[in-house]
């Protein structure tokens, strides 16, 4: 590595002190680095246009993220937090385990958990502090069945792995289904033993008709996430394809099935989605070519090197990778951390003969397991924020869920079976 290279890591840690936003500081980054060495900025330019945005790949994120808009509107999740209210709530607890499952059904739908936890959250906490669940409880449960809503498919960070490594989407978005799946159980036992232990009460029964009236209600809404599995699983669809799918499906639902979208609500669904597809297309160009200083200073081969030089144990490397994807999951956006960073380990993933697919979905593990982790986690601040709940207490609530996550991202680091077992009995491309 040269001198050079400590342009780019000053005005890095500068970004984030004049707190500029990160697309921008990126490509900041990037220009003064490329003028400092005499290299090309409109060749930098033209390779971002042609070899990053002509990827069939990257359109899956904006079907995606208009997805996520159409199903935040209206009274589609009123309507699944209603049908999995009927069946569960009942019991002591209840509207713990409603708020887990809410959050696997929705992850279904959206890919993700920021958009879940404005969402769906909110309603939820409403609920659960009426009933007399205590507020810090509430928004530390709701944050962290929102980290769903990224790993079980779709998943917009599943795509970025993708575009860097080559790995097939739909294999990651299948291998996220079971380590969701416990996930979800994971928090949900948690909810038992503290339901139990401070006597959280139960929630009210529905009758038979009621339950039935309120599935036929949330059925369309339902079947969004078996036409995106279903058509993944089965080969029909690529995970491109399906989110052109999913994203119409959810258009004609708000339109004309539960008829909650009009014009005006469709054009500011479309401006909303454009203007978040503007910021994430800032973002990945900045992030490729930060990346391409990464790898023109030969950072790989130096962290490669090093790690190798200290042990060639793939089990104690693991263990590093989820401690420091951990760590930075915590105070960086995820767009950041898998464009930026993930780069950086992959020559070492190959080198210790590990799986893309389990690799990927134990980065994503890891990074929404930092998003509720105190003192920056995101998820925490926005469950806060919008239950008007003291933010202390929402962190001293989260520490044991943090606890039962962390164990599932021990079982999944070393059990790669977990991951891979589902993409390799399907027809996933």
């Amino acid at each position: 590595m040269t001198w050079y290279f400590a342009i780019p890591l000053v005005l890095f840690v500068l970004m984030f002190i004049v707190r500029m936003p990160l697309g921008l500081g990126l490509m900041l980054t990037g220009v003064f680095y490329l003028l400092a060495t005499g290299q090309d900025v409109g060749l930098m330019a033209e390779n971002i246009v042609s070899k990053l945005y002509t990827q069939r790949v990257i359109i899956a994120v904006p079907l995606f993220v208009f997805t996520a808009n159409v199903f935040n509107r209206g009274e589609i999740t009123d309507r699944i937090f209603t049908w999995v209210n009927s069946f569960i709530a009942k019991y002591r607890g209840g509207l713990g385990h409603v708020t887990v499952i809410d959050s696997m059904i929705y992850s279904g739908m959206t890919g993700s958990s920021t958009a879940e936890a404005a969402g769906l959250g909110k309603m939820e906490i409403s609920t659960m502090k009426k009933m007399g669940y205590d507020g810090g409880f509430s928004c530390a449960i709701a944050a962290s069945a929102s980290t769903l809503g990224t790993i079980i498919p779709p998943s917009i960070p599943m795509i970025w792995f993708a575009l860097l490594s080559g790995a097939s989407i739909g294999q990651l978005f299948l291998g996220g289904v079971v380590p969701g799946v416990l996930f979800g159980i994971a928090l949900m036992v948690y909810v038992v033993f503290i339901s139990y232990r401070r006597g959280y009460p139960k929630g009210e029964s529905f009758t038979l008709r009621e339950f039935f009236v309120s599935t036929f209600k949330a059925f369309p809404a339902l079947l969004t996430p078996v036409i995106l599995l279903g058509g993944i699983y089965s080969g029909a669809m690529t995970a491109t394809g399906s989110g052109a799918v999913a994203g119409l499906y959810a258009l004609i639902l708000g339109v004309l099935v539960y008829r909650v979208i009009g014009w005006k609500e469709t054009y500011e669904l479309l401006v909303d989605t454009v203007r978040m597809t503007g910021m994430l297309t800032m973002l990945v160009a900045g992030a490729y070519m930060f990346s391409f200083i990464v790898a023109q200073q030969q950072l790989p081969n130096v962290v490669a090197h090093l790690m190798l030089g200290v042990s060639d144990n793939k089990y104690l490397f693991l263990l590093v990778i989820n401690i420091v994807f951990l760590l930075l999951g915590m105070v960086l956006d995820t767009s950041v951390i898998t464009l930026v960073f993930v780069p950086i380990v992959l020559p070492l993933v190959e080198q210790f003969h590990i799986s893309l697919i389990h690799f990927g979905v134990m980065i994503v593990l890891n990074m929404m397991i930092g998003l509720s982790t105190p003192p920056y986690g995101p998820l925490l601040y926005i469950t806060s924020a919008v239950s008007e709940t003291p933010l202390r207490d929402v962190i001293r609530e989260i520490w044991p869920q943090l606890i039962a996550m962390i164990i599932v991202l021990i079982v999944v680091t070393y059990i790669p079976a977990t991951v891979t077992w589902l993409p390799n009995h399907a027809i996933a491309k």
